[in-house]
């Protein structure tokens, strides 16, 4: 494997990071996202890949929620690569765009409440979250019995 960095993600690496979404979502790490949800929020994403170009290694998502709010959404790494830093670093990387937005709380709706503590999220209710944040919810296998935590930091 090449040296490993972290930058935006572009066009071709969609296939990737929707293999390691699916990978995650078969062990209920997260929840699944379709080609197309990927490339309308293409944007959003960070990879963790190696400078030869040849692979995707990590990515994570910052999507906006609302005036002021966004969520990390969509955080996977490569099985032999975790708890080696990388999910934190990628984290890290949304968190710093959502200052630059100007965007100064975000959440996360998570199984893995111990990494995102060690982060300094706290747990918060559901409740407290604003009505636009369960858009996507409803094509949640899921719904409406949705057993992730709300994990909120405000910087």
């Amino acid at each position: 494997m090449d040296e490993l960095y972290l930058r935006k993600a572009q066009i071709q690496d969609v296939r990737q990071i929707h293999a390691l979404l699916m990978d995650c979502a078969k062990k209920e790490f997260l929840l699944p996202r379709s080609f197309s949800q990927l490339y309308s929020h293409l944007r959003d994403f960070y990879v963790l890949a190696e400078r030869s170009g040849r692979g995707v290694h990590g990515c994570c998502a910052l999507t906006i929620a609302w005036e002021d709010l966004a969520e990390i959404r969509s955080l996977a790494v490569d099985e032999p690569l975790r708890k080696k830093g990388w999910g934190g670093k990628l984290v890290e990387a949304c968190l710093s765009e959502a200052v630059t937005l100007g965007l100064y709380r975000v959440f996360t709706l998570t199984y893995q409440k111990g990494f995102f503590e060690h982060l300094g999220f706290v747990e918060v209710e559901k409740e407290k979250l604003p009505q636009k944040v369960w858009a996507d919810c409803i094509n949640c296998p899921k719904f409406p019995e949705c057993d992730e935590i709300a994990m909120l930091m405000e910087m």
